[in-house]
Parts: structure tokens; C-alpha cells; sequence
């Protein structure tokens, strides 16, 4: 087949391609864009198998993934296309955006760092001892800006150390030492870059939830919420079993304190009035004795 003939070919199929990016993009709301590098196949397949029925996958050229996307004329298109890096691919999908990329994230699993993967967050060395002997070790961990000594046998580490901020490459030295000290700090699985819905790009940082943080400061909110409230005496469904309680505690102290009776305070009203008379006739006595 001659060159001429494979353009001519190959020319219809690029435009069904674009034409089915277009598609998508107007028949979902949320456009994930992802970088499948170092991905291996058997993770593919296994994601793809968990996220059948939720997401439409697009895999093709970066070329085509841009163009498809030009041609949406999406509210901050030119700033979604800026994000289609690496190995990428689209989803569409109707999920939740924060969901999709739980979803994401729960499927991936650990793996050794590589010489020139860049680091995907701070990688730190914690402080305390590692499965090392004395010996040439102590100076890699030199050269790698690790402070080291030896404790009871075996070499440890004397700080906490970052020897690689998020997004720098991890050397060979550094790779190799993260592996034998059992540190896996890389990732298997798809990685979402961003996800776009109605002109808001959501990056990793907003998407990456701590689910156990934010319920956390969710419930310090709303209690604090609730505090505010009562405080005010701002009467709601929640707070108007509280300010009821508080009213009539307040209401009942005026009334010990003026010695008001009344039908549900008499009894109590007379004993601290019995109390204060006893206290004065026990105070005459004793002056009367002196």
C-alpha cells in the first residue's frame, strides 16, 4: 500500500475520532482528562472492567485528543487542552468528579521508583533505624544528603530528610536506595490530571479529598455552627430544643433570686428562703453566746 494510500485511509478515521470526542463532550458534563504512562496493560484492563458502565474511555493520539477538544469550544478550552500531557486519554463520564477520582485512586497500587520518574510528591526519609549494617552505606546515604550513624548494630537514619520535592526526577542512586529500604513511593494505575464541568477545571489538589479530615472539620464546623446559634438565640430545628432549655433555666434563676413563687418554684423558693433564715437565726446565736 502506497503512502498516498494509507493517508487517504487513515484521513476518515481520524475524523470519526474527533467527531466522537465532539459527541462525548456534549452528551457528559465532566471531561477527566488522564496520563496513562508506565501503565501497564494489566492495570488497564483491570480499570477499565471497574469503571465500565460509568465512564466512556477515549484513547488515541494527543494530536486528535486536542483537536476534538478545540473543536468543543469549551469556556476555558485552551486552559483543559493545556492539561492533555504525557500518554494521554479522555473519560466522559456523568459521575461526580470527586467520586471518579476516589474511584481512581482506591484502584491504584504501590510501586518502586524508576531513575528519571519525577517524585509525585515530597519523598521523605523518616528518622530511625533501617535493616543496614555498618559499613559502605553510611556514605550513600551522604551523598544523598542523609545524615547517618550507627545504633545498636545497625545504621540509622538521624533526621527526617526530603531528598526529592513533588514533580523533580528521582536519580538512580536515590531510586535504588528508596528499594531497599521497602519505600515504594510511585503509583500503578490511571492518573487524573484534572477534571473539567461547566468552565471549572479541578486539579489533583482539589480532587484529592481527605475524606477522614474533612468529615472531621465538617462536624467542628457544625458544631461550632450550632454554638453561634444558641449564642444568639437564633431559634431553627436543630437549636430550638436547646433554647428552650436555656430560657427556662434563666427564667427559673430570676425568679430563686427574686424569691418569686410560683406554682413550680414554691417548693424550691421556700427552701432557699428556710436555708437563709437558718443561717441568719445561726449567726444570731453565735453572737448572742459571745
Amino acid at each position: 500500500m502506497s503512502d498516498n494510500e494509507k493517508t487517504s485511509k487513515a484521513a476518515p478515521e481520524k475524523k470519526e475520532i474527533v467527531a466522537h470526542i465532539q459527541k462525548l463532550g456534549k452528551e457528559y458534563p465532566i471531561i477527566a482528562v488522564i496520563n496513562m504512562e508506565n501503565l501497564p496493560a494489566s492495570a488497564l484492563l483491570q480499570m477499565k472492567k471497574q469503571l465500565r458502565g460509568k465512564v466512556e474511555l477515549v484513547m488515541t493520539r494527543k494530536t486528535l485528543i486536542t483537536r476534538g477538544l478545540e473543536q468543543l469550544k469549551l469556556p476555558k478550552g485552551e486552559e483543559l487542552i493545556a492539561k492533555v500531557q504525557g500518554m494521554p486519554a479522555l473519560m466522559f463520564t456523568k459521575d461526580n468528579p470527586f467520586a471518579l477520582y476516589r474511584t481512581i485512586k482506591k484502584s491504584k497500587t504501590p510501586a518502586p521508583a524508576k531513575a528519571g520518574q519525577l517524585a509525585p510528591r515530597d519523598l521523605v526519609i523518616p528518622k530511625g533505624p533501617t535493616p543496614f549494617t555498618p559499613g559502605p552505606v553510611i556514605s550513600e546515604f551522604a551523598q544523598l544528603g542523609i545524615k547517618a550513624g550507627v545504633e545498636g548494630g545497625k545504621v540509622a537514619v538521624k533526621e527526617d530528610t526530603t531528598v526529592v520535592r513533588e514533580g523533580q526526577p528521582i536519580s538512580d542512586k536515590l531510586a535504588s536506595m528508596l528499594t531497599r529500604l521497602g519505600i515504594t513511593p510511585m503509583e500503578i494505575g490511571l492518573d487524573l490530571v484534572c477534571a473539567y464541568e461547566k468552565g471549572i477545571i479541578y486539579g489533583r489538589s482539589v480532587l484529592d479529598v481527605d475524606e477522614t479530615k474533612f468529615a472531621a472539620d465538617l462536624a467542628l464546623a457544625a458544631s461550632g455552627a450550632f454554638n453561634l446559634a444558641c449564642d444568639l438565640g437564633w431559634a431553627t430545628a436543630d437549636t430550638i430544643e436547646t433554647l428552650i432549655g436555656k430560657a427556662f433555666r434563666e427564667a427559673k434563676q430570676v425568679s430563686l433570686d427574686g424569691g418569686i413563687i410560683t406554682p413550680e418554684l414554691a417548693e424550691e423558693v421556700l427552701a432557699k428562703a428556710f436555708r437563709e433564715a437558718s443561717a441568719v437565726a445561726e449567726e444570731s446565736n453565735i453572737q448572742t453566746n459571745n
